[in-house]
């Protein structure tokens, strides 16, 4: 069984800066994609950012220059680095993975619990 657990999420002040946590635990054998992905209270869940295990990384464009993602591939971990935020960052942050479990097992996508994040003065 594969686990994700976030952490990091919090209440900042706007302009302020977070760092989120995301550990990969269980059966895993490989861990092709990692990212975050957010959901604000009546709104769509979106694209934050992903990171592939080679280092290559995609970001939405409302965090384009303001946020960070890196990965440990030895910690199975990844992390988001979010600077100059503003009170619209304010959502559920989800980390998510794409992952064989097996050598014969196909990717599969798994979500974390989510961790909030409040923006606000």
């Amino acid at each position: 069984q594969v686990q994700l657990v976030e952490s990091g999420g919090g209440l900042v002040q706007p302009g302020g800066s977070l760092r989120l946590s995301c550990a990969a635990s269980g059966s895993i054998f490989r861990i092709n994609v990692m990212g975050w992905y957010r959901q604000a209270p009546g709104k769509e869940r979106e694209l934050v950012a992903t990171v592939t295990r080679g280092d290559s990384t995609t970001y939405g464009n409302s965090v384009k220059g303001r946020f960070t993602i890196s990965r440990d591939n030895a910690k199975n971990t990844v992390y988001l680095q979010m600077n100059s935020l503003k009170p619209e960052d304010t959502a559920v942050y989800f980390c998510n993975a794409l992952m064989r479990v097996s050598f014969i097992s196909s990717p599969n996508d798994y979500w974390g619990q989510g961790t909030q994040v409040t923006v606000s003065s």
